[in-house]
């Protein structure tokens, strides 16, 4: 009943109305704002926390790495040292076991032994015997240093030193959130192996320098690392910094509390850690229940020297006291959102009681305008701010209505005439734009090809000249080498026959790089001919195709205009276009569809199609360049299609092609019945008059030609921007 009744109030007055859009802001908008700046303040204080604990990780991952190689220099500098190199050259036992016992104490070794290049102790053993295999140590009887974890068990722990390995020796702690196990203690060592090769003059592997630092229980190690990655000042107060090195799952050296003074060593860390870190391989940067409360964590796998993870590396801080901030900082601005709300709500209301009286007026004279009284105004107004002058405004603004509603009927009755008209003209000019863009293109396309021909017919004749040269004097010297040779040429007449057929294919390709570049030299007289015949005796050209191919030709004879043209040369652009066919036909089912007709009064057509691979968009546009093929490599020189086009050309006709990929290609061959060898120039000139009557037709300016009336320059808008 009671919303019933509130909604009843807002739509009858404005005056609830108004008091809800003021208050609305404040007693929704603003919690809820007050809700997401504390999720977005609390997502930012942990987004910064993890980046923080990354790169506490980074830094004791690159700090545990400069401890490891900083072992292996010391054994470098040992294995380099001339008093190490001559104690060993003399085999001095005793000064090799007071250098090995020197460099052992000094930089605090777990063992520190010489091993001879089979794998024996030489010093720091009482009797001789192999030392821990590894294959670190193989690649050390390779002359390759090298310094890594490696994990011992008790038994290699014990032959080291038997108190090694009952120091290492560790029961495990029952821990929170642990992977369940059975396992009760933890006998495993895990050791920073070094190994240094020493060399003799002759680069051969004398003796090995192998020396571990065990990480269980090496408070020193950890603490080093806590030191330098949790300085003082780098953590709010009342945390602590914390690092921890794990065998599998288990704390074997750590500065983590399980209780004061007394460290928590044997406790294993969460499933869900392991899970990800070592059975997953990934690195955990978040929130982690470490022994007895919540930190901010990071952990990254220690892969020993044969790539397996075997342990953990964690670098963290203790999380409630930024938690513990980071509420008080919540809380504090919960309280100063309550008090600017409280604030809000008293002005917005004394505020909105001015606006309720103009406003209220408003709505009555338009409830009156509605019910068709048109004289009906607000009148005399008190108020002098904004509100007054809308009320003004307002009856002012009534008036022009009435005068512009009558002017608007008037307008209406002519805009659907005006728009019909305006979308006739728009739609004439949108189809002689359309038309006059694609001539456009097919007359750039046309000059494009003319301009790249004619430069590419001037180089290769001169390169076919020079070349022809160089064969004539090849062939003339090997008649004369077989003339002198005689019969004893026969070991290597095969050989000879090859070079000749070789010269003879070169001239064959510079004859088709002169006909492609002086057509006109290599042209026969013109011949009144039938193309339908020279289709049938084309055919019969290509019949040994047969033999390599199995394929069907559908010829459909329908031309009746005889062409003036050489038969010689139609037939080779015809042999050119039905190889090319053969070439691109399946295994199976291959058809070639030739096609004749007339080309209305003008000429003949010759269509060649087959149903084989097709050609790609990118090489229909340089399919007639020379040297351009699609075949294999040595199944053609790129010039039939070139030498067609421009045969085709010289007499004023075209060959065009067009293709689906996979499934067909047709070759358009267009002959003029007289030949026309300027057709070329005068097809371009009527495609430019033509460009230029549509665009003064469309309102543009157009630059068509250039001053020899060739190439386009620029085509310009009205506008005056340049369109290439």
């Amino acid at each position: 009943m009671l919303v019933n009744r509130l909604i009843r109030l807002l739509r009858s007055t404005i005056r609830y109305k108004l008091l809800l859009l003021v208050l609305f802001p404040i007693v929704i908008i603003m919690p809820v704002s007050l809700a997401l700046a504390a999720l977005w303040g609390s997502n930012f204080t942990y987004e910064q926390l993890y980046i923080k604990v990354n790169t506490d990780l980074s830094v004791s991952h690159e700090v545990f790495s400069d401890i490891r190689k900083e072992y292996l220099g010391h054994l470098e500098r040992l294995g380099e040292s001339f008093r190490f190199h001559t104690a060993l050259e003399v085999k001095d036992q005793y000064e090799l076991q007071k250098l090995i016992a020197e460099m052992s104490g000094k930089n605090k070794f777990s063992y520190l032994f010489l091993l001879d290049p089979a794998g024996m102790f030489q010093t720091g053993q009482s009797l001789p015997k192999p030392a821990r295999s590894s294959s670190a140590l193989i690649k050390a009887y390779e002359g390759k240093a090298s310094v890594g974890i490696e994990i011992f068990s008790a038994a290699d722990l014990s032959s080291i030193s038997h108190g090694l390995a009952q120091n290492v020796r560790l029961n495990l702690i029952d821990t929170p959130r642990a992977r369940p196990t059975s396992q009760t203690h933890e006998d495993r060592g895990m050791m920073i192996r070094a190994l240094y090769p020493i060399v003799d003059a002759a680069n051969e592997v004398v003796a090995i320098l192998d020396g571990g630092v065990l990480l269980n229980g090496n408070h020193t190690f950890v603490d080093t690392i806590r030191d330098l990655v949790y300085g003082e000042g780098s953590l709010r107060e009342g945390s602590i910094g914390t690092v921890t090195v794990l065998l599998d799952d288990v704390r074997i050296n750590t500065n983590v509390p399980l209780k004061e003074n007394q460290r928590a060593l044997g406790t294993r860390v969460s499933d869900e850690v392991r899970t990800k870190v070592l059975d997953q391989g990934a690195t955990w940067i978040d929130r982690a229940f470490v022994v007895n409360d919540w930190y901010i964590s990071s952990y990254e796998p220690i892969i020993d020297v044969d790539g397996k993870r075997v342990g953990m590396l964690y670098a963290g801080y203790l999380e409630a006291p930024y938690r513990k901030a980071m509420w008080q900082a919540l809380i504090g601005l919960v309280i100063l959102f309550l008090l600017m709300m409280g604030l809000s709500a008293i002005v917005s209301i004394r505020g909105a009681k001015s606006i309720f009286k103009p406003v209220e007026s408003m709505s009555a004279v338009v409830q009156q305008t509605s019910s068709g009284d048109t004289s009906a105004r607000i009148g005399q107004v008190e108020s002098r701010d904004e509100l007054g002058d809308l009320a003004r405004g307002f009856d002012d603004m009534l008036d022009l209505l009435q005068h512009r509603s009558e002017e608007i009927q008037k307008w209406a009755d002519q805009l659907e005439d005006k728009v019909s008209e305006r979308t006739s003209e728009l739609m004439e000019k949108n189809e002689h734009l359309s038309r006059t863009i694609f001539l456009l293109r097919q007359t750039h396309q046309k000059l494009v090809a003319a301009e790249k021909l004619a430069a590419l017919g001037q180089l290769t004749a001169g390169v076919a000249h020079e070349i022809n040269n160089p064969t004539q004097v090849i062939l003339g010297n090997l008649d004369v080498l077989i003339q002198q040779m005689g019969d004893s040429l026969g070991p290597v007449r095969e050989e000879v026959d090859m070079v000749i057929k070789q010269v003879y294919r070169i001239q064959e390709i510079l004859n088709n790089l002169l006909q492609y570049a002086r057509p006109s030299e290599y042209a026969s007289d013109l011949q009144v001919t039938d193309v339908n015949e020279v289709v049938k005796d084309t055919l019969q050209l290509v019949q040994h195709l047969h033999k390599k191919h199995r394929f069907d030709i559908s010829l459909k004879p329908k031309a009746s205009i005889d062409v003036q043209i050489n038969q010689q040369e139609l037939q080779q652009v015809l042999v050119n276009l039905i190889s090319n066919a053969v070439q691109a036909l399946p295994e199976a089912d291959g058809l070639i569809r030739i096609e004749t007709a007339d080309w209305e009064d003008k000429g003949v057509m010759i269509s060649v199609t087959d149903n084989g691979k097709g050609i790609s968009r990118e090489d229909i546009k340089n399919i007639f360049n020379p040297f351009f093929s699609t075949k294999k490599e040595g199944e053609g020189t790129g010039l039939g299609l070139s030498v067609s086009y421009g045969l085709i050309r010289k007499y004023g006709g075209d060959i065009r092609v067009s293709s689906t990929p996979d499934q067909t290609t047709e070759f358009t061959v267009w002959l003029l019945a007289i030949p026309d060898y300027s057709a070329d120039r005068q097809i371009v000139a009527n495609d430019l008059k033509q460009i230029e009557q549509d665009a003064k037709q469309l309102g543009l300016v157009a630059g068509i030609t250039n001053e020899r009336g060739g190439t386009p320059r620029a085509f310009k808008r009205s506008e005056g921007k340049p369109r290439p």
